[in-house]
């Protein structure tokens, strides 16, 4: 009843103000005033209260406006209740089971950044620029990020079972992947014709530049050229990103954070006095490359220290912090508060990072269509068409790796793999220059 008696109050405010507006004015009528504003969004939800098919308590009209506007910000920006809030600040306590996959929004698609090395979703046969159509039966259309993570996590060697749509296959593919505790190996190394220092980095936790010196100083004294591959690396901390960069670089600035408020500005520069190594070196990146590895790849674009090689990045350059909006601070927010830019000045979000050199997995030489250019209402009438042939759903059985050596790159590696074939190319022609 209070609610009501409030809400209309501020309605008979609103009207007393719009009524004083001269008409003549019309045509040329200033911005809505907070006041104004704010009394538009108190005559919604008063009418859905009283008028809605279903009976909707007042706190729970306020929590989906609250959902809804996080929501049409950007992807990465939420609403927590107490339930998730809690669930929040206790994910990295105790034990729980994961896939080992990064997803992200993409033009309203629930869209797979990267599977991670070693982890059940790459073994079951996940792969980067997979479209997540359904979650266990449940479809991921107009699903937010939290809530999809929260129906992929689950207990340790439970099964759940995922549908995909993939760019080239005709139906949806049906994955099926167990649970299981996550464990990620981070960095290693490889050794390619001797003189070639292979370092692969699945993402950037806490001893990500720790290993990669260790790693660069063991090999030191044979190595000529550097291969970084970064390839379906979805992030990690914004410290070893600026660290691992840092580790190339002697000068100059690495990465810049701006906001609006002038208090989340800062500016990232290298620390070292001289490099670790000064041989040339290529990055390796593709649509999994996000946030960090982007940052890194950026970085070392801009300065000339590598050339970057592979498929456009994800796009991923924006950051969050979680704020509580209630006094026993069980509710919170999620928002984005800041942007990160390039030594050049540019932006990586929504944008990502252009290759110096396109070079496609597999044997594809020629330049592909962005598999995400379709508009975001065309990619959900897409989807939701996609969902009706789930009767004739493709399984996918991934096949058994082989067992490979884990010092070395061989000759059938390259083969494989068009992208790295293509950078060891550039590194030879990269040594022979530097000579």
């Amino acid at each position: 009843m209070k609610n009501t008696i409030l809400i209309t109050l501020i309605l008979s405010i609103f009207m007393t103000l719009v009524s004083a507006v001269d008409t003549d004015t019309k045509d040329n009528e200033p911005e809505p005033t907070r006041l104004e504003s704010l009394a538009k969004l108190s005559g919604v939800i008063q009418l859905v209260e009283q008028y809605y098919v279903d009976d909707t308590k007042f706190d729970n009209i306020i929590n989906k406006s609250i959902k809804g506007l996080m929501q049409e910000l950007d992807a990465h920006s939420t609403y927590m209740d107490a339930k998730h809030f809690k669930e929040m600040k206790v994910q990295t306590k105790g034990e729980f089971g994961g896939l080992g996959i990064v997803v992200g929004l993409r033009d309203g698609a629930l869209t797979v950044i990267s599977p991670i090395d070693d982890t059940p979703a790459q073994k079951a046969g996940v792969k980067s620029g997979d479209i997540i159509l359904k979650i266990d039966n449940k479809s991921t259309i107009n699903i937010t990020l939290d809530e999809a993570v929260k129906h992929m996590r689950g207990k340790p060697k439970t099964d759940i079972e995922i549908t995909v749509v993939r760019k080239g296959e005709l139906k949806p593919i049906s994955i099926k992947i167990t649970r299981d505790i996550i464990k990620i190996q981070s960095v290693y190394a490889k050794i390619l014709n001797d003189d070639i220092l292979f370092l692969r980095v699945a993402s950037f936790d806490s001893k990500v530049a720790k290993d990669l010196a260790k790693y660069i100083k063991k090999y030191q004294k044979t190595t000529k050229g550097i291969i970084l591959d970064l390839r379906n690396n979805p992030g990690g901390l914004l410290t070893q990103a600026i660290d691992t960069t840092d580790l190339f670089v002697n000068s100059g600035t690495i990465v810049s954070q701006k906001g609006r408020d002038t208090k989340d500005e800062e500016i990232f520069t290298a620390k070292r006095e001289t490099t670790l190594t000064n041989v040339p070196m290529v990055v390796l990146v593709n649509g999994g490359s996000a946030s960090a590895s982007e940052i890194v790849s950026g970085a070392l674009q801009d300065a000339k220290r590598a050339v970057v090689i592979g498929e456009k990045t994800f796009g991923k350059g924006s950051v969050q912090v979680v704020l509580p909006i209630t006094n026993d601070k069980k509710e919170g927010i999620k928002l984005t508060i800041a942007k990160y830019y390039l030594p050049s000045g540019r932006t990586i979000q929504a944008v990502g990072i252009t290759p110096d050199i396109l070079s496609f997995q597999g044997k594809s030489i020629t330049k592909k269509k962005d598999d995400f250019s379709i508009k975001e209402a065309d990619l959900k009438k897409h989807l939701e068409g996609e969902l009706e042939k789930v009767d004739g759903i493709k399984k996918d059985t991934p096949k058994k790796d082989e067992k490979e050596d884990k010092t070395i790159l061989t000759q059938k590696h390259l083969d494989d793999d068009n992208q790295l074939q293509t950078a060891a190319n550039v590194l030879k022609a990269l040594i022979l220059t530097n000579k």
